[in-house]
């Protein structure tokens, strides 16, 4: 392609289950914190280049639900089945950033994830003619297929090999963007989502698990296993980074760096650890968030605002010189391009989010968890609509505190998907394996309740001498006001955009399709996605080794 001379290019670099970690967050932090041990020099170079946000939240901290208000550009609730996982389909009436930008003579493509799981996988992004994968999609499980050349090559040799994928997929991209046209490119890695090679952290990115030791959130048992499962995931982290920095490389090498909006983050909090993802609490819905766009965005802006990553898709239709759909929500673009941070009059000083069923086996009877919240600088006010329902899914048999035999609890804590029979809204691996067979410990018991247990109605935490969300003064008199106020404010949120969670019983949200079983024919047609995804894998990967 030759390069464009009008409207600028949108890269989104989008990363699976990636939360808050990048190293240039410590610079807030201070020296003590995990962010100060990953090291992300290709996030940080857009961060000195350009933007980096410390506020910002995705809407829901569920792949499928993020997704569908992040492209539509509203709340999830109004995305219609966009607004569950299991048993999620796409409304092709609902507009979306990618398809707009397409009809107004942008070139779209994107490679690995952007929509997934529902029915039709990737639709609000053009589904499969719009996606690059032709060298392969390996990267998906990146620690996975790195150490398995290792023996072979040695890591770094290794690590280029899924380098060179990324490359090739993306160069393939490139060539198909028509002269002078812009173009429009979705990243989407997957492998910060489960699973990863355990010890992985330390054996392809040199992290030492023990310099966690003490930096753990105060939720969690500071134990080795724990912290190798923590460390592992900043590993994949690191390999996103790297994706970065090949995704800039290939810009610069066309001459369209500097005519390109490139944008960062990722789509909810680390899997398989409890509070986090699928949960409302910062380690849940907290991400990174950085853009770069030079003669735009202040280098080296910092931006402390509370924004929502749903304001994406219509900042990035403003940035193409189109007017978003009036169902969007607010644009990012004036905070983004004030020359001083302030100096938008942008948000309220707060971000809403919320969650409904995330895996449809989680609750014995197929409904949901449902729950709102507001964040502002100083507090976190979550509004739990159904306070008798499990958090993490119901516990099954492990409701008997006796049963603890290891190899039962191996079984049961491993990742299966969609398909945990018990505490089935957290993801499966060493971390939870490790709480599953200690739970009943003296020492272990406070903590596992916290994390498992069933939550108050309403839930309040002064974040300002509770970082950690450990203690729920909802019910103190003293915090009876601010109480009041934010709850005042999260239901007129929630009034004004017509939220169905608000009608009681006749919500939506507790009927089939959105609860109960999720029809087999849900399953099938994903399964049948899956294999399709595999067939068109290893088709390219024939066709690619052919080529060489």
């Amino acid at each position: 392609m030759t390069q464009s001379t009008q409207r600028p290019n949108i890269v989104f670099i989008f990363a699976d289950d990636w939360g808050r970690y990048a190293n240039a967050y410590a610079k807030f932090e201070g020296p003590d914190s995990i962010n100060a041990l990953i090291e992300t020099p290709n996030f940080n170079r857009v961060v000195d280049e350009g933007a980096i946000f410390t506020n910002a939240h995705v809407p829901v901290p569920s792949c499928t639900p993020c997704r569908s208000s992040i492209l539509s550009g509203t709340y999830f609730w109004e995305t219609g089945l966009g607004a569950i996982l299991e048993g999620g389909r796409w409304d092709e009436s609902i507009p979306t950033y990618p398809l707009i930008l397409e009809e107004k003579g942008y070139h779209i493509g994107y490679t690995y994830k952007v929509w997934s799981p529902g029915i039709a996988e990737d639709a609000p992004h053009g589904g499969y003619r719009a996606k690059y994968e032709p060298s392969g999609n390996k990267w998906r499980e990146f620690s996975i297929e790195a150490t398995k050349l290792v023996p072979e090559m040695g890591v770094e040799a290794a690590k280029e090999v899924l380098y060179d994928e990324t490359r090739s997929n993306f160069a393939s991209f490139l060539e198909d963007v028509p002269e002078g046209d812009p173009f429009c490119y979705w990243w989407g890695p997957v492998n910060t989502h489960r699973v990863w090679e355990k010890g992985s952290g330390k054996d392809l990115w040199g992290l030492d698990p023990d310099k966690l030791k003490g930096k753990m959130p105060d939720f969690l048992p500071d134990v080795h296993e724990i912290r190798e499962d923590f460390n592992d995931y900043l590993g994949e982290a690191q390999a996103v980074d790297a994706g970065i920095g090949i995704i800039l490389e290939e810009l610069d090498n066309i001459g369209e760096l500097d005519n390109t909006l490139i944008v960062i983050s990722g789509d909810h909090g680390i899997p398989g650890f409890p509070r986090s993802k699928a949960n409302l609490y910062d380690i849940g819905t907290q991400v990174t968030l950085a853009a770069r766009w030079p003669q735009n965005i202040q280098p080296g802006k910092v931006i402390h605002e509370f924004v929502n990553l749903m304001n994406l898709a219509p900042t990035f239709l403003e940035a193409a010189g189109e007017t978003p759909p009036d169902q969007m929500v607010e644009s990012l673009l004036p905070l983004m391009t004030a020359s001083i941070s302030g100096e938008s009059s942008f948000g309220s000083g707060y971000v809403i989010t919320g969650r409904e069923r995330h895996v449809a086996l989680s609750q014995q009877d197929g409904k949901p968890y449902p729950s709102r919240a507001i964040r502002t600088q100083d507090y976190l006010y979550i509004r739990n609509f159904a306070p008798d329902r499990w958090p993490s899914g119901h516990p099954g048999e492990l409701i008997d505190p006796n049963i603890v035999d290891p190899e039962k609890m191996a079984e049961l804590g491993a990742f299966r998907g969609m398909r945990s029979s018990v505490y089935g809204d957290l993801d499966g691996g060493p971390t939870k394996e490790w709480l599953l067979t200690n739970r009943s410990k003296p020492d272990v018991k406070p903590k596992f309740d916290l994390c498992f247990g069933k939550r108050p109605a309403e839930e309040l935490y002064d974040l300002k001498s509770d970082p950690d969300y450990l203690i729920n003064v909802a019910g103190d008199p003293e915090y009876s006001e601010t109480v009041k106020e934010l709850s005042s404010k999260l239901l007129k949120t929630l009034q004004d955009r017509n939220d169905p969670r608000l009608e009681g019983e006749n919500c939506k949200f507790e009927h089939p399709p959105f609860a109960g079983p999720v029809e087999a024919k849900w399953y099938e047609e994903r399964y049948s996605q899956i294999e399709d995804r595999k067939r068109r894998a290893r088709a390219n990967s024939s066709k690619h080794l052919k080529s060489q």
